[in-house]
């Protein structure tokens, strides 16, 4: 178990520099880079349905993890559920998942910039224009994707649910 737990610590990088280093390595092996980016917070089908859709597109995905803090800003005092590490490990531990990178930013553009994946993907809620990083992908001759969400599956509606 405890093997098991530092292969999926080993997905998750918390600094620039180690991301760096298999960004090289990727991108040396022509690998065909994914990035999506979210709070999940609470892990659910939708989740799991859209990060597989993402990862079919491309070698390697890579999801941005905001921050507890980020999450706070966005969400609310009362979110996240799950601290980022939790999250972190959790979404790592998915196989189709091969990197997660925590940010702090209220939106993950220096990470996209560091990144420069090749496809962007959000969920469809999203105009394409209106996506974080959506020019800067372009002009690095990316592709912006939008996958449709899978109905009846949320966090705030599961949250909800709970409370009752």
């Amino acid at each position: 178990m405890e093997k098991i737990i530092y292969e999926i610590q080993d997905k998750v990088y918390l600094n620039e520099p180690t991301l760096q280093d298999e960004l090289r390595y990727w991108n040396a092996n022509n690998k065909k880079i994914v990035f999506t980016n979210g709070c999940f917070d609470i892990l659910h089908r939708g989740h799991i349905e859209y990060l597989c859709e993402a990862k079919e597109m491309g070698d390697i995905l890579i999801v941005g993890l905001n921050s507890d803090n980020s999450v706070r800003r966005l969400k609310g005092e009362h979110r996240p559920i799950n601290d980022q590490m939790s999250r972190a490990l959790i979404l790592a531990s998915l196989l189709f998942v091969d990197a997660v990178v925590i940010f702090d930013e209220e939106t993950p553009l220096n990470l996209i910039k560091t990144v420069n994946p090749n496809i962007l993907v959000k969920g469809g809620d999203y105009k394409e224009e209106d996506i974080v990083g959506y020019n800067f992908v372009k002009e690095n001759n990316g592709e912006i994707v939008t996958i449709n969400f899978v109905p009846g599956f949320s966090t705030t509606n599961i949250i909800k649910k709970a409370s009752i």
